[in-house]
């Protein structure tokens, strides 16, 4: 069965959400969870739009917090499929912040999930070769390689 290509910016979200009181902890900081939830979210429609199908997280590598996002801040999710696998693909996450009042933007966070496509019957199935174009994307390809060979490393032995 051939399998058609496709390239990193045909994965691409981009989610653009709000800090609002419902969001935040008692200093005003976007909470953990919640960021989390979003970048899961984002993450997931770019496996879906790669795989054109349904995509379950099958593991988050970590999520750095590089700085606090405020209520009233707006922030952007941007999300592509970095390297695809068998069934599964590794999607990166860059969070964005920006306050209008003061004109700053900061990059906040950063994430690295894998998600495995299924089929009809939710079982695994082989998704879409990606084809890196920029420098850029081949250096996230290339990086993917190594984090998934740490991944397997780190599953437990049966």
């Amino acid at each position: 069965m051939n399998l058609k290509t496709k390239t990193v910016k045909d994965s691409v979200i981009t989610m653009t959400e709000l800090v609002l009181p419902q969001h935040t902890n008692q200093l005003g900081n976007l909470l953990g969870g919640q960021l989390m939830h979003w970048i899961d979210i984002c993450a997931a429609m770019a496996a879906a739009k790669h795989s054109e199908t349904v995509c379950v997280t099958a593991s988050v590598d970590n999520i750095d917090f590089h700085n606090a996002v405020h209520l009233g801040e707006v922030i952007t999710l941007k999300a592509s499929v970095n390297r695809t696998f068998s069934s599964s693909m590794e999607v990166g996450v860059n969070v964005i912040s920006e306050n209008f009042k003061e004109g700053k933007t900061s990059h906040t966070n950063s994430a690295y999930l894998t998600f495995v496509k299924l089929n009809d019957d939710r079982k695994p199935e082989k998704t879409f070769e990606i084809i890196p174009e920029t420098d850029d994307e081949k250096r996230r390809h290339k990086e993917a390689m190594r984090r998934r060979k740490n991944r397997l490393k780190s599953l437990p032995k049966n």
